[in-house]
């Protein structure tokens, strides 16, 4: 869907200014009508609302055999952005950015076929495992003292 600036900047919850100056800062993809008007597409936004740490408003899909998701029982639901679909041989690597974080899925080509993975599409990474692993950083070791002679 495309989108004025001024559509845009209200799912944003910004100001028709503000979303301006990004434009003319070149942090947001627009493109430009006949009339030189600046369009921004419903992806470019979401995008944009990911980089600021909220997410687009999940939507209910249609799947193939007319049907829809509504609900589903794993408990560990990651929304984001897709950044990235890299697809060699049956397999393909997808990369969704959630935040500042990023989750790489090594799933089958057919399957990215058949969700229409896209960079710049909303997903959702729905983990399912049982084992989970809890990690600490180490905390820096105190430079060695240097001994006098």
């Amino acid at each position: 869907m495309i989108l004025t600036v001024r559509q845009a900047a209200a799912m944003l919850g910004v100001s028709y200014s503000t979303l301006k100056q990004w434009i003319f800062k070149g942090s947001v993809r627009t493109t430009r009508t006949e009339g030189g008007h600046h369009r921004i597409t419903e992806t470019e936004v979401e995008r944009l609302l990911a980089r600021q740490g909220r997410l687009p408003s999940a939507r209910v899909r249609s799947v193939p055999d007319g049907g829809a998701i509504v609900a589903i029982s794993g408990r560990n639901q990651l929304r984001g952005i897709i950044d990235e679909v890299r697809m060699e041989g049956l397999l393909a690597q997808v990369r969704l950015r959630i935040g500042d974080q990023t989750l790489t899925a090594v799933i089958t080509r057919d399957a990215v076929s058949a969700l229409k993975l896209r960079r710049g599409n909303p997903a959702m990474a729905i983990i399912k495992s049982t084992e989970v692993m809890i990690a600490t950083e180490a905390e820096p070791a105190e430079a060695p003292r240097r001994r006098r002679k």
